[in-house]
Formats: C-alpha cells, structure tokens, sequence
C-alpha cells in the first residue's frame, strides 16, 4: 500500500471534518450532498491509488492507467469542489495557513488569471495531450516522482477548468450558458485523443507495456482501444449533464430574476395603494 497516497488523503478528509465542526459551532450545517461531494471525491482518488488498478495501470493495462486518469481528474477534481462550496472552503485550512494564503495579492491575481476559460482551458488542453505523449507517458510510468506529477497535474488543471464553472465561492451554482460552451470544448478535445488510441492500428506505448495484455486476455491494440473508449464515454456524459444541467438551471435563474423584477414593479404600486387608502380614510 502507498502510505504516502494514504496521508494525502487522510489529510484532506479530516481537514473538512474540522471545519464541519467549525461551522456547526457558528450555527451552519452543510448540506449532507455538499459533504457527500467531497469524501466521494477523495473516495474515488483513493480508488484510483490504492486498488489494484494502481498496479495494474503502472505495469499491465493502459485501460487501468487510463481508468486512474478518469477517476482524479474527470470524476474526482469535480466532486471536490462541489465539497468545498461556500462557506466551507473559508474554513477548511487553520486559520494561520489561510491568511496569508488569502492576504497574498500575487497568489489572488495568479488564480484570477488561471481560471479564467480562455486560460483553463488552453491548460488542460496541453496537459492532457502532452502528458499522453509517448516518450511522457512512459517516463511518468517508470519514475514515480514523475508518475506522482503526472496525476497531480490532470487534478490541478482539472480543478482551473471546473473552478470558473462551478464558482465555489457562491452557495449556489449559477446557470450560464457559456459554461455549456466551455465544456463542451474541453470535452471534445479529450474526445480527440480518445478517437486516436480507438484509430491507431498500432500500440502506442508498446515500448513499456509491450504484450503484457495478453496475460489478462486482451491485445495490445484492445487494451488500447478499451482505453480510448473509456475516455470518449465519459467525455460525452459529462457534456450531456453539463448540458442538461445549464439549461436547466439557467431556466431556474431567469425564473428566479423574474419573480424578482415583478415583485419590485408590484411593490411601489402597492405602496401608492395603501397610502390612498389612508388618505380616504
């Protein structure tokens, strides 16, 4: 077992578990789907690194390797943030770590700028496909340090994409319809590199993985393949829910905003109205 992917996700748990208490303290309970969010995401990191698709992946099957890529940045990064909504990311680190961090003008700009779409985007882009590089794929496999960069850089760039989507920072996702657009984009390009590993007659990373497949009856250029549709899978269902999910909550926002606007165009009328009533009286 690697203790060390034990830590760093004992960590972050009993972190969110102590600003739960905080929280609790000062009279706010998180939403159970809120909590939920994050220990599933930490729940599908610790899938991804300590069951046996962890060796598999780093020896046998380019399908496992991929099923550990899918799960941290795909599925996880997500989850994750959705945990950290409002206000529990104010609370998750000790006070004496968040204010410098918050009082840190150069951090707060650098963060504006990375999470911007235009900027997110071209980031995940580039770590997708440079890390799927053969001569980079491979490296990362025979190095653990690299290996352990490699994921920590699918999460990263993950979070920067979900993080202008998601906005944590307000207690309800807001509907907008360009975040639609934003995913879908970043979706088709991992869909392109999932269209590659199904069209390529030839293994890709044959140069570490060689025939290793066969033990677990599987070709190479099946495993590949497995590999490749896994990825256009998951692609096209987050793009469907990410549809779903805008429109439908962008419905609810313009709903919302009218209720809001009749209300105030109602509510001069009714003043007028009670003031006349006073007057006859």
């Amino acid at each position: 077992m690697d203790l060390t992917a034990v830590y760093l996700l004992l960590l972050p748990a009993v972190l969110y578990l102590r600003a739960l208490s905080v929280l609790k303290r000062r009279g706010y309970r998180v939403p159970p789907l809120q909590s939920a969010c994050w220990f599933g995401g930490l729940t599908l990191i610790g899938i991804a690194l300590l069951s046996p698709l962890d060796r598999l992946g780093e020896t046998d099957l380019l399908s496992a390797h991929m099923g550990q890529h899918l799960l941290i940045g795909d599925l996880a990064a997500p989850l994750i943030l959705l945990g950290l909504r409002s206000p529990v990311y104010a609370f998750l680190l000790p006070r004496p770590v968040l204010v410098p961090l918050a009082r840190s003008n150069r951090l707060r700009r650098l963060l504006r700028f990375l999470r911007q779409p235009l900027a997110a985007a071209p980031i995940w882009i580039v770590t997708l496909y440079g890390w799927h590089l053969p001569f980079a794929y491979e490296a990362a496999l025979r190095s653990p340090a690299l290996h352990a960069l490699q994921h920590q850089s699918f999460v990263v760039a993950s979070l920067l994409v979900w993080l202008s989507v998601l906005e944590p920072a307000r207690r309800r996702v807001p509907g907008e319809l360009w975040k639609i657009a934003h995913i879908t984009g970043v979706r088709f390009a991992g869909m392109f590199l999932g269209m590659a590993f199904l069209i390529v007659q030839h293994p890709l990373y044959d140069g570490f993985y060689g025939s290793r497949a066969l033990e677990h009856g599987l070709s190479p250029i099946e495993d590949q393949q497995i590999a490749g549709g896994m990825m256009l899978g998951l692609d096209f269902l987050i793009m469907i829910g990410a549809l779903c999910f805008f429109f439908m909550r962008a419905a609810e926002d313009a709903d919302r905003r009218e209720r809001v606007e009749a209300a105030a165009r109602a509510a001069p009328a009714a003043r007028a109205s009670t003031r006349g009533e006073v007057g006859v009286g």
